[in-house]
C-alpha cells in the first residue's frame, strides 16, 4: 500500500491529459512495432485490408448520396406514393441512437477484459501516472475499435444524407462531434456497469456469463427471421406502415433523439431549435461521461486496493461421500474405472464452463426452431398436378414419415461437431495430466466417444419422441427410427472424434478457437456427405420395397443390415486408424 500511496503522490503533479497522451502514444508505439516486425505477407494483408475498408467507405458514401438523392426526387415520391421526408429526417436519429446503444453493449465486454483480465492494471496503477489518466486511456482503448466500426457505416450515411439534402456546412463537423460525445457517454455508462457487476461476480465468471448471453442472443437474432417468415402471414409490413413507425419513433420526448433532431435542424439552418437540441445533447453526454469517469474510477481503485491487502482464511477441503442409488451404481459398474473417471470429469467441465455451454445449447435452440417450422409445414406431400405415379407418392410418403430422423440427425451433427470434434482439444494445456496417467489408448478413446455420443443420443431421442407424437408414428416406425438414429450418430461420432485426434489443438485460450482449421473443416465436410448416405441406407430400402411391391418387412430388414453395417464401420474404423496418433498427442 505504501508504494500505491507514493505513486499517487508522485502522479499528483502530472497532468491528466499529458499522461493520457503519453499512454496512448505508448500503445500506438506497441502497435507500430508489432506491424514493423510482422512478416511481409501479414503486412501486405493488413495494408490491403485498410485500403479495402477505405474503398468500402467511399462506395458507401457515393451509394448513400445517390440513393438519398433519388428519394428526394419528385418522380420517386410520385412512383412510391409516400412522403419520405419524415423518414429521411429520422435517419440521423436512428444512426446516432444505434451508435449509442451499440457502444453501450459492446464496450461492456471490452472494458471487463481491459480493466480486470488484461493483467497490466497492477503495473499501470503503480506507476507515477494519475489514476484518472489510466482510466481514461482504458476507456478510449475500449471505445475506439467499436467507434471506428460504427463510423465506417455511420459517417458515409450521415454525410450522404447531408450532401443529397444540401445541408449547411456545420452539419458535417457537428455529426462527427456528436458521434464522439455519444460514444464516450456510452463507454462511461458501460464502465459503471462493469464496476457494479464485478462487485457481485468474479471478473472471469462475469466474462463467461457475458459470452454465454451474447452467444444466445446472437443465435436467437439469427433465427428470428425464420420465425417471422413462418408466423407473419397475416401481418402487414407495407411501406406506409414502416414509414409511420419511423416517424413515430423520432419523437422529442426521448433524449436519445435530441442529437439527430438537432443535427437535422442545424443542417436546415433552423438555428434556434438546432442549437438547443445539439447543445443539450453535448452538455448531457459530457456530464454523463464526467460523472461515470469519476465514480467508476473511485469504485475501481477502492476495489483494486482492497484486493492487495485483503486476505482470506484458507478453507479446509471438505470431503463428502457421493450419493448414488443402486440403479446408477449398477449401470456405472459396466464401464471400466478409467473410462468412468474421464467421463465424469468431462461432464463436470462442460457443465461449469459457460463459454462451452453456450456452444452446446445452440444446437438445442436451432433444432427447436426448425422442428417447429417442420411441424407447421405438415406431414403431407404437395398436391402437384396429380400426374405422379403411385410408387413415387408412396415412396415420398415414406420419406416424410421418417423426416423426424433427419431432424434428429441434423441436431446431433451440430452437437457432435463440438463434443466429438473438439473432445481432445477441450483438454487444452491440461492434457499432460491424462498423458502421464495410467490410462490406455482404448480407454481414452472410449471415454471421449461416450462423452460425445451419450448426450447427443439423448437429445436425438427427445426430438424423435416429440416429432413422432405430433406426427402420430406407429410403434414400429418409432423403433426403426430410433435404431437408425443410434447407428447413424455412432458412425458420425467415430468419424468426428478421429478428425479431432488428427487435428488436436492444446494451445487455445478461447473455447471458440479450439477448432484446428483445415482438419476440422475437412471433417465437417465428410460428415455432411456421410449423413445422407447413412440415413438413405435405412430409408431407401423401404421405398424400394414399395416400388417393387414387396412386403415392407423386407425393406426394414434390408435397411437394418445395410445402414447398421455402414454406420458401424464408420464408428470403429476411423478410431482404429488414429490409435497410434493418440499415443503421440502432447509429445510433438
Amino acid at each position: 500500500m505504501n508504494s500505491i500511496h507514493s505513486s499517487s503522490l508522485r502522479a499528483a503533479d502530472a497532468g491528466v491529459l499529458p499522461s493520457v497522451w503519453k499512454l496512448l502514444r505508448l500503445r500506438l508505439r506497441i502497435t507500430y512495432n508489432s506491424f514493423r516486425h510482422a512478416k511481409l505477407r501479414k503486412k501486405i494483408g493488413m495494408i490491403f485490408l485498410w485500403l479495402l475498408l477505405l474503398g468500402f467507405a467511399y462506395l458507401l458514401l457515393a451509394a448513400s448520396r445517390w440513393l438519398l438523392g433519388l428519394v428526394h426526387s419528385p418522380e420517386f415520391a410520385q412512383y412510391a406514393g409516400l412522403d419520405l421526408r419524415g423518414i429521411l429526417a429520422s435517419i440521423p436519429t436512428l444512426t446516432l441512437t444505434a451508435l449509442f446503444v451499440g457502444t453501450l453493449l459492446t464496450s461492456f465486454g471490452v472494458l471487463l477484459q481491459a480493466l480486470y483480465l488484461s493483467g497490466d492494471m497492477d503495473f499501470l496503477l503503480a506507476t507515477p501516472v494519475p489514476i484518472r489518466a489510466v482510466f481514461i486511456t482504458k476507456l478510449l482503448q475500449a471505445v475506439l475499435p467499436n467507434f471506428a466500426l460504427f463510423s465506417l457505416f455511420g459517417i458515409p450515411l450521415l454525410f450522404g444524407l447531408g450532401l443529397s439534402s444540401a445541408y449547411h456546412v456545420i452539419y458535417y463537423p457537428l455529426a462527427i462531434l456528436l458521434m464522439i460525445f455519444l460514444a464516450l457517454a456510452a463507454s462511461g455508462i458501460s464502465a459503471l456497469l462493469v464496476m457494479l457487476v464485478v462487485r457481485v461476480l468474479p471478473p472471469r465468471r462475469a466474462a463467461e456469463i457475458l459470452g454465454f448471453v451474447g452467444a444466445m442472443f446472437a443465435f436467437a437474432c439469427s433465427q428470428a427471421g425464420n420465425l417471422a417468415n413462418s408466423f407473419s402471414g397475416d401481418i402487414d409490413f407495407s411501406g406506409t406502415r414502416i414509414a409511420g413507425l419511423l416517424v413515430l419513433a423520432n419523437t422529442r420526448w426521448l433524449p436519445l433523439n435530441w442529437a439527430g433532431q438537432g443535427l437535422v435542424a442545424l443542417g436546415e439552418s433552423r438555428w434556434l431549435s438546432g442549437s438547443l437540441l445539439a447543445g443539450a445533447t453535448l452538455g448531457f453526454t459530457a456530464f454523463v461521461f464526467w460523472f461515470a469517469l469519476v465514480t467508476a474510477q473511485r469504485l475501481y481503485y477502492s476495489g483494486w486496493a482492497g484486493m492487495q491487502v485483503v486476505t482470506r482464511k484458507k478453507s479446509r477441503p471438505s470431503f463428502r461421500k457421493a450419493v448414488t442409488n443402486k440403479t446408477s451404481l449398477g449401470l456405472l459398474r459396466l464401464l471400466p474405472k478409467p473410462v468412468l473417471a474421464i467421463v465424469q470429469k468431462d461432464f463436470l467441465t462442460l457443465r461449469r464452463d459457460l463459454r462451452s455451454l453456450s456452444q452446446l445449447i445452440s444446437p438445442i435452440i436451432f433444432g427447436a426452431i426448425y422442428t417447429l417450422l417442420l411441424l407447421r409445414g405438415g406431414n403431407e406431400p404437395p398436391p402437384g398436378r396429380g400426374e405422379a405415379p403411385d410408387w413415387f407418392i408412396n415412396s415420398f410418403q415414406v420419406a416424410l414419415t421418417y423426416s423426424s430422423v433427419g431432424m434428429s440427425l441434423f441436431v446431433g451433427w451440430m452437437l457432435l461437431s463440438r463434443l466429438a470434434g473438439m473432445g481432445f482439444s477441450h483438454e487444452g494445456r491440461n492434457y499432460w495430466l491424462l498423458k502421464v496417467s495410467p490410462v490406455g489408448v482404448v480407454h481414452l478413446l472410449a471415454s471421449k466417444f461416450l462423452v460425445a455420443y451419450l448426450p447427443t443420443l439423448a437429445l436425438g431421442f427427445i426430438f424423435l419422441t416429440v416429432i413422432s407424437l405430433v406426427q402420430g408414428l406407429s410403434l414400429l416406425e418409432f423403433a426403426y427410427s430410433f435404431i437408425a438414429i443410434v447407428m447413424c450418430l455412432a458412425g458420425m461420432a467415430g468419424m468426428l472424434l478421429a478428425f479431432g485426434v488428427a487435428g488436436a489443438n492444446f494451445t487455445w485460450e478461447d473455447p471458440r478457437k479450439m477448432n484446428s482449421g483445415i482438419t476440422g473443416c475437412f471433417g465437417q465436410i465428410l460428415t455432411v456427405i456421410y449423413l445422407p448416405i447413412s440415413f438413405g441406407l435405412f430409408v431407401a430400402p423401404l421405398g424400394l420395397a414399395q416400388f417393387l411391391e414387396f412386403p415392407l418387412a423386407y425393406g426394414y430388414l434390408a435397411g437394418l443390415i445395410l445402414g447398421s453395417a455402414f454406420a458401424a464401420g464408420f464408428a470403429i474404423v476411423p478410431l482404429w486408424l488414429v490409435r497410434k496418433r493418440v499415443e503421440r498427442l502432447g509429445a510433438e
